[in-house]
């Protein structure tokens, strides 16, 4: 098939990056930062309320680096298994000044999808903490990567750490660009592995570059309007690409304090922490932001002057529980983990309901037609911020490089005249019923119009008679399928829209990213 000849996003094609922001590396950013805003800044915070400073993350990054070197290669994929603590910056950029790539684990995937994830990536070792894996009831999780990878325990690092090699970190500290130098790590080199949810199949590694992330910080910090007096509530893990890129790099790429806190389902105590902690930028999902609202005092987010959140949907339902209560517009974006990971966004410039905003500086899009789909197409991107290449288990350690720089996300999309995308669904969320196609975004947007106080989720499960049939998954206690029909009927929505059964559960199964987990609700939906 050919493909449509790529179009810039009309909302930015004009709008030239500045490649000396981010053709370094993020080593080399932390440095320029540090020297920009002053060692003694605060930049870095989490549940102990010991803020750390670009002088304590670099002499960190220089005192656990030295130890991370002496125990891998150079170029390997080290994992990081950590929760959202301050410690994640030094531990981080320890791997990066030292020519190491951090291989972010997702500690919510359990023990099979983790062990696919080291294999892809071919990890030896991984870094993490006795406290957290403690804390986290973890044991088996850990059980399980014992008998494939070596784990290096911070506080046993700790313990080995003499005066000698702190002295040594704060030296190396003043000395810390020509030592990166000698690491001979580049720009275009893999900075960082990322994991893809593992929502819909096998989790696959995500090779970002150094310019990738940085490309990307330089692209929603200019969209957004970031500055570096604003401070950012963190409650995304750092294994989630939203919370590691927008989390945790953007913070020491502009100056900016970030408070991280370790989960974002702590719906009572993250309200007031938001408060207390000053923060003006929030970063979340729908979901997480819905049960933040319900629980909150207006005067917790009188600071917040943006709240951006992605992954999911947001839903009219949430939307104006934080207008009305809150007086707070929220700001809808769209990323993928191959796209480090933000793709466009809503700003309070350019803002559209139902859309998740226009596409980002620098970057083209293309869109493919798909047979049976009247509306909307498969969408492509290429940019500065599209990944190196994927790494599978099929091949363990190995670069699949992206074509030409393109990038199929897999999502359906519909651009309107001023370039803001609509986001139809997922390609591998549509069923085809009697050789039509159809979404099952749209059959949960239904059945939400139907009951708006319940969470549904609708699936596709094979059909001897007519191919596919659709399964309706549900929170609502008694879920009537005639309220769905008698519903259609009244708004003219076509019964082939109308699922053909309705499974009850007590709560729909999510992931830790704030994703619904579709391979959890299909097993569910097959019985």
């Amino acid at each position: 098939m050919d493909m449509p000849t790529a179009i810039p996003s009309p909302a930015t094609q004009a709008i030239p990056l500045d490649e000396k922001r981010w053709r370094k590396t993020l080593f080399g950013m932390l440095l320029d930062s540090r020297a920009r805003f002053g060692g003694k800044r605060e930049v870095i915070e989490d549940n102990q309320r010991k803020p750390m400073t670009f002088d304590r993350v670099v002499i960190g990054a220089q005192v656990l680096g030295r130890v991370f070197a002496a125990k891998t290669k150079r170029g390997e994929r080290v994992g990081l298994l950590l929760p959202n603590v301050a410690t994640v910056a030094p531990a981080f950029f320890g791997l990066v000044a030292f020519g190491r790539v951090p291989a972010m684990l997702n500690f919510s995937a359990g023990p099979k999808n983790l062990l696919v994830a080291c294999k892809a990536a071919d990890i030896k070792h991984v870094i993490s903490s006795r406290r957290f894996i403690a804390e986290g009831k973890l044991e088996e999780l850990v059980a399980a990567l014992q008998a494939h990878v070596e784990i290096l325990w911070l506080e046993d690092i700790g313990k080995t750490v003499s005066k000698f090699d702190k002295l040594r970190g704060v030296v190396s500290s003043w000395l810390a660009r020509p030592l990166h130098a000698l690491s001979r790590v580049k720009p275009d080199d893999i900075a960082v592995l990322l994991f893809t949810s593992g929502s819909e199949g096998a989790p696959k590694g995500v090779a970002l570059t150094h310019a990738n992330v940085l490309a990307n910080v330089e692209q929603f910090l200019r969209t957004l309007e970031l500055k570096s007096d604003d401070s950012l509530f963190n409650p995304l893990p750092v294994f989630h690409s939203f919370g590691m890129t927008v989390g945790l790099i953007a913070p020491f790429a502009i100056g900016m304090r970030v408070f991280f806190y370790p989960t974002p389902l702590h719906y009572k105590q993250i309200p007031a922490l938001v408060r207390d902690s000053g923060s003006t930028i929030l970063i979340g999902t729908d979901t997480f932001a819905a049960g933040w609202a319900r629980m909150a005092e207006p005067e917790d987010f009188a600071k917040l002057r943006l709240v951006v959140l992605g992954a999911e949907k947001i839903k009219p339902a949430t939307r104006t529980l934080w207008r009305d209560r809150f007086g707070i517009e929220l700001f809808e974006g769209y990323g993928a983990t191959e796209a480090a990971p933000v793709v466009s966004a809503n700003t309070p410039l350019y803002h559209r309901d139902g859309t998740v905003g226009r596409l980002l500086p620098g970057m083209s899009y293309r869109i493919e037609p798909v047979p049976g789909l009247e509306e909307g197409g498969r969408f492509w991107i290429r940019g500065p911020n599209v990944m190196l290449g994927y790494m599978r288990e099929s091949a363990p350690g190995v670069l699949e490089k992206t074509p030409d720089g393109w990038h199929d996300t897999g999502d359906i999309v519909t651009l309107d005249a001023d370039g803001y995308i609509t986001i139809r669904g997922r390609a591998k969320r549509f069923a085809k019923i009697g050789g039509e196609m159809i979404s099952l975004a749209a059959v949960e947007a239904y059945a939400a119009q139907v009951w708006p106080d319940n969470i549904h989720a609708a699936v596709s499960v094979p059909d001897e008679r007519k191919g596919e049939q659709i399964v309706l998954v549900t929170d609502r206690v008694e879920a009537d399928r005639n309220a769905l029909i008698a519903s259609a009927k009244v708004h003219g929505v076509p019964e082939i829209m109308v699922p053909k059964r309705i499974v009850t559960v007590e709560a729909l199964p999510m992931l830790a990213t704030g994703k619904t987990d579709y391979l959890a609700i299909a097993a569910l939906a097959r019985g």
